[in-house]
């Protein structure tokens, strides 16, 4: 009875095929397949989605190239740019950055900084332009008896005194010019004609005692005039530093004064027009902004004001010392020319620090004439 019970047992068991394995023609099939497709290698743009995993019936394989092959057409897409694309997500997968946008970054800063400098210099246009206006419409109403002017009656006077000094001083450096070209050519004839009697004196033996007199006496005369040109021209460049560096550095002082008085009452015009008006919202920040517009042009003009004064009154101590000076060494040295003191003449000068030039130093080397 036991036998009958293996026997049964025995005949119960799974069939075993050709080849000794138990598994079926199903699984058989399917091992060839999964075979061939080892052999063939994967293909990128083909994948397949296996159902099941590799135990699953053949039916569970999902061919998935010939899907995305349709939306790609249908999308306009290329299937190899799907599978790069596929591939690049993959993790671990290196994507080269884009070079596009590497490039387009400094043309961005570079558009940007650009667009930063004209924006800068539309703002300065503007303020100019507002600016202008103001002072312009100011000038006109101060002109046509309309407008309120500042004015500083102490500092307007010592302005206008200045003005009228430096016209006359301007009239004296004019005429010591001329007279020291003047001069010049006296010296020079004086020169030629000594050297004239001198040449003379060698070849007329009747008048040589005659024309040696005279030749001694041009020579010692352009030798005295050579001194006293040297006085002249020193008291020239003095008078010229006085006036076109010192007086003119006071004055443009003063006319950056005078504009910022401008600036400062047409500023003081326009905010006492917009107080003068209705008020609302929009006036009262306009008021604001004006008022501190204002401030700024005050206190620009009492600065300025304050400079004006300082520099006439330092022009002032400067003018009286550099004067006294200079027309001392005028008329001694003047003096002593035409009363023939040639002792006296040479003492002004050096009492003055006067130094003169050496005969010839007035040409210029042969390195600056080439």
């Amino acid at each position: 009875m036991t036998d009958s019970i293996l026997s049964k047992a025995a005949t119960m068991e799974i069939p075993i095929n050709s080849n000794g394995d138990t598994r079926t023609a199903e699984e058989d099939s399917l091992e060839q397949d999964l075979q061939q497709v080892m052999v063939s290698g994967p293909n990128l743009n083909e994948t397949s989605i296996v159902s099941g995993g590799y135990g699953g019936a053949a039916e569970g394989i999902i061919p998935t190239s010939s899907i995305k092959d349709i939306r790609s057409k249908s999308r306009g897409i290329i299937p190899s740019q799907l599978a790069a694309s596929r591939i690049a997500n993959q993790p671990g997968h290196y994507q080269a950055p884009n070079m596009h946008h590497s490039n387009s970054n400094p043309s961005m800063i570079s558009e940007e900084a650009t667009r930063g400098v004209a924006v800068e210099k539309f703002d300065n246009v503007k303020k100019w332009s507002i600016n202008t206006y103001k002072c312009t419409k100011q000038m006109f109403s101060e002109r046509f008896g309309r407008g309120m002017k500042t004015v500083d009656q102490e500092l307007e006077a010592q302005i206008d005194v200045l003005k009228e000094t430096k016209l006359k001083y301007e009239c004296i450096l004019r005429l010591a010019r001329a007279l020291t070209n003047h001069f010049y050519n006296m010296v020079q004839t004086q020169q030629a004609l000594g050297d004239t009697f001198a040449d003379l004196s060698q070849k007329s033996p009747e008048l040589q005692d005659e024309f040696g007199y005279n030749a001694e006496t041009q020579k010692l005369l352009c030798k005295n005039g050579e001194t006293l040109l040297g006085a002249i021209n020193f008291f020239v460049s003095s008078i010229n530093t006085l006036v076109n560096k010192t007086m003119e550095d006071t004055l443009m002082t003063i006319k950056m004064y005078e504009n910022a008085r401008l600036e400062y009452d047409a500023y003081r015009t326009d905010l006492e027009e917009m107080s003068a008006g209705p008020r609302d919202a929009a006036t009262i920040m306009r008021i604001e902004a004006a008022q501190q517009q204002y401030q700024i042009h005050k206190d620009k003009y009492e600065r300025l004001r304050s400079d004006v004064s300082i520099k006439i009154k330092f022009l002032e101590e400067n003018k009286v010392k550099v004067m006294h000076k200079q027309l001392l060494l005028f008329h001694n040295a003047i003096s002593a020319y035409f009363a023939g003191n040639q002792q006296q003449l040479e003492q002004t000068l050096r009492q003055f620090n006067v130094k003169l030039k050496p005969p010839g130093s007035d040409k210029p080397s042969w390195l600056e004439e080439q």
